[in-house]
């Protein structure tokens, strides 16, 4: 059986490369050659053009860019060709020995070889080229050659910021591997036009808020994992300890990073793109827990919205002269799994039709704030590591506030406001400052969530009943966790951050672990799956055991929060032709043989969005 997934062959590995102080050689002096030169000068290298006729023969950008000092353009004549000794022709002779007199070539590039241009370099003269560059260990890429090529080019985007039309350091590539570089064009452009049009501004304001939040008058090292995005965790949502007033500067740089990554994963893409260096400050330092917001590009505040008797505020009779604002009322709001087609008709209506302000969940994706009317003020829950409870007292305090003055405040919350999402302690909260709110429900996460990802909480022959858990109890603490019963589902949420934690206690028989389990061990073998982002166009759900899912969660890479897990034989009670017999008579038996029927030998499986009919949806 086989430990991890075999490579297939036919890929590309995609690099992206700093080119300070490294030579681009181009050899061609056409459009083509042009396009080369340019995408090397934005990577910052020194850009050298060899080509017949030099100066003279060049296309008009690239004596532009000549003149303008930018690049080097050099004559193929000028150089010196081949010794008497080699064998080679005369460009290659003269490419040689260009290259023995410089040392930071970091490739070469050969366009003259183009199909429909003008005096096509020959197949012969080009593998001559190749080899030179071979033999000094220079990667090369020949135009429409693509046996002598070491690399190719992908089809690329960079993206401008739309404040001030500035190129920002977010770019795209797509490469089709040879098999259709026009097609890639083309989807590159289909990609471009899908995400928001302010997406490199917001790359921007992420880097901005990334230097600010290193930022410390402690030196910390730069291979602190905490403070290198790429090397840390790869998942925002790791546990923390709760804020202390006597924290160190490192540990407040740690936060602080950690802090940039939950913006960078739960705002919206519009919210990251306008934000100022003043809100910058106010997120790193953490105090408060909400951030105001237009998913629309125009900002609002509902300390706008005029009620009779505003103009009479200052008034020293107001007690008489001014009618008394109705209160306003509080609408506790379930958004379902993410979707947007998943919102009930009443939270529809709640957010279109009633709301004045909008205090949301940082769960709740972009798709469903988009919905809400430029007019109305929205503001995110800045529920960041260590600071949580505050934000949480802080966006109670707003919806109450908000209220008195007699606004219709929709507090929206991912999934169902009652699993697992703080309703309780909102109700009373609210009741206790004198509003009763209206809870309307949401579909929750953990009936849509497996559904998404073809599972069955429930199933005649797989499982009996289902139970729901959490993965952290109040203010990070452990929670108990129910034992194994063979014929019933376990859905646990908000427990991947503590993944390995939980499995230990899932399957443990230490007394000192079991303790904190309520019944039987689960056997390693049992099945489960990760379902990350359910229901949203980039769901991913990882299929595995107990045994292995810690591996198998390893080796996708970066984490989608949010997740859930679903553990237990109904995972595997609909894969292909379905299985039914789990809880027949002696079937732990064949356990064994299931689970490798189900995995395909593998140790584990990876799907990767929806299924197609959920397109247009």
């Amino acid at each position: 059986m086989a430990a991890f997934p075999s490579p297939t062959s036919g890929a590309s590995l995609i690099l992206s490369f700093r080119l300070h102080h490294k030579t681009v050689v181009v050899v061609g002096s056409n459009p083509l050659a042009a396009s080369r030169a340019f995408s090397a000068l934005e990577a910052n290298s020194s850009v050298v053009i060899i080509a017949k006729g030099g100066l003279e023969g060049a296309c008009q950008e690239l004596k532009w860019r000549a003149e303008q000092n930018q690049l080097t353009i050099l004559d193929f004549e000028s150089l010196p060709g081949p010794s008497l000794q080699t064998n080679i022709d005369q460009d290659a002779g003269a490419l040689e020995a260009y290259l023995s007199t410089i040392s930071s070539v970091s490739f070469v590039v050969v366009t003259d070889t183009l199909m429909n241009g003008d005096h096509r370099r020959s197949f012969a003269s080009a593998a001559n080229l190749a080899q030179i560059c071979r033999s000094r260990n220079i990667p090369i890429n020949v135009t429409d050659y693509p046996d002598l090529c070491d690399f190719s080019f992908t089809s690329t985007h960079r993206f401008l910021d739309p404040n001030d039309n500035t190129s920002t350091s977010l770019q795209i590539g797509i490469t089709t591997n040879g098999q259709g570089c026009r097609l890639a064009g083309r989807l590159r452009r289909e990609i471009v036009t899908k995400l928001p049009r302010d997406v490199g501004g917001a790359v921007a304001r992420v880097g901005k808020l990334r230097t600010l939040a290193k930022a410390s008058k402690t030196t910390i090292p730069e291979t602190d994992a905490e403070l290198n995005e790429e090397g840390s965790t790869p998942t925002p949502n790791q546990p923390v300890a709760q804020r202390s007033s006597d924290e160190t500067a490192e540990e407040s740089a740690r936060r602080r990073m950690k802090w940039v990554a939950q913006v960078s994963e739960y705002w919206p893409i519009s919210r990251l793109a306008k934000m100022t260096e003043n809100e910058m400050a106010n997120i790193l330092d953490g105090q408060g827990g909400l951030s105001s917001v237009s998913v629309h590009g125009k900002r609002t505040s509902a300390s706008v919205h005029h009620h009779p008797g505003d103009s009479e505020v200052n008034s020293l009779h107001e007690l008489s002269l001014s009618p008394t604002i109705p209160p306003g009322r509080i609408l506790l709001v379930g958004s379902g799994p993410g979707h947007p087609s998943l919102l009930t008709v009443a939270t529809h209506a709640a957010l279109t039709k009633h709301a004045d302000l909008v205090l949301s969940d940082k769960l709740v994706p972009a798709a469903v704030l988009a919905l809400i009317p430029a007019n109305v003020e929205v503001q995110i829950a800045r529920k960041f590591p260590g600071n949580a409870d505050g934000a949480q007292n802080e966006l109670m305090e707003a919806a109450v506030e908000a209220a008195r003055r007699g606004l219709t405040v929709v507090r929206l919350k991912q999934g169902d406001p009652t699993v697992y999402g703080r309703a309780g302690e909102e109700v009373l909260y609210f009741r206790a400052h004198g509003f009763e709110p209206v809870v309307i429900p949401g579909v929750s996460s953990v009936l849509a969530g497996p559904t998404f990802a073809g599972i069955p909480v429930t199933q005649r022959g797989a499982a009996e009943s289902f139970i729901v858990c959490t993965g952290v109890g109040r203010q990070g603490k452990e929670v108990k966790l129910p034992g194994y019963e063979r014929s019933r589902t376990l859905v646990v949420l908000m427990g991947v951050a503590r993944l390995p934690q939980l499995l230990d206690t899932l399957h443990s028989t230490l007394d000192s672990v079991s303790s904190r389990r309520g019944g039987a061990p689960y056997p390693t073998n049992t099945p489960i799956a990760l379902i990350e982002r359910a229901s949203m166009p980039d769901q991913r759900v990882i299929f595995s055991t107990l045994h292995d899912i810690t591996a198998a969660l390893d080796s996708v890479g970066e984490q989608r929060p949010p997740g859930m897990l679903v553990i237990g034989w109904s995972v595997l009670s609909l894969w292909d032709k379905g299985d039914m017999s789990v809880l027949d008579e002696s079937a732990e038996e064949r356990d064994e043989e299931r689970v490798k029927a189900w995995l395909g030998g593998a140790k584990w499986r990876v799907l990767d969005g929806l299924e197609l009919g959920w397109e247009g949806l």
